[in-house]
């Protein structure tokens, strides 16, 4: 099984990308919501990557973050979501408006993704709403986890929870966004070393 991809952006689909990896061509269907934060055809590139096998065909599915693909094979494990309203439903709403809704048994807002009725959105929140994070507690899992790896890269605790608020502030949200927006105010000489 596939379950991530570095290489080459070589196109940019409404639904799905091209990344060359050691000149094989992966066809990977990525939300819509992602497209705008992908880098320019040619760039690299890293995703995130489930593989669906069904009898007759193998699909990529690919996503910025670890938590937005735990997300989807959550959705896979309800019934009457396959990969591509799992999809729908991740390209339709960010993941904290799709976690409060969930959390507030918001079925109305649920039903504004394509392809999702009343009674799949219900099905939705009855059987996700103890399965998934509330929204809040992404972030917090997210910060922790930032905060820890520049704790092991030898910053002072105080120092690196400075530096990433300011990543936080900025609206980075993916841990290596935040990371390297935490980095660039580390290395600024503003906080040091410990």
């Amino acid at each position: 099984m596939i379950g991530s991809l570095r290489g080459r952006l070589l196109s940019k689909k409404p639904d799905n990308v091209i990344v060359e990896v050691n000149g094989i061509g992966y066809l990977v269907n990525v939300p819509v919501s992602f497209l705008s934060d992908l880098p320019h055809e040619g760039s690299d590139v890293f995703l995130h990557i489930y593989t669906h096998v069904r009898e007759d065909a193998l699909q990529l599915y690919g996503f910025p973050s670890d938590e937005e693909k735990r997300i989807f094979t959550t959705l896979l494990g309800v019934t009457g979501i396959g990969p591509k309203v799992a999809l729908n439903i991740l390209s339709g709403v960010s993941i904290n408006d799709f976690l409060n809704a969930i959390n507030n048994e918001d079925v109305a807002m649920l039903c504004r993704v394509p392809g999702l009725g009343k009674k799949t959105a219900q099905r939705l929140i009855l059987e996700l709403r103890d399965k998934l994070p509330a929204s809040g507690e992404v972030k917090d899992r997210l910060y922790e986890d930032t905060l820890s790896a520049l704790v092991n890269l030898g910053y002072k605790k105080a120092g690196a929870q400075e530096a990433l608020e300011k990543a936080y502030k900025n609206g980075y949200t993916r841990i290596e966004d935040l990371l390297r927006e935490s980095l660039r105010y580390l290395t600024g000489g503003v906080v040091e070393k410990g």
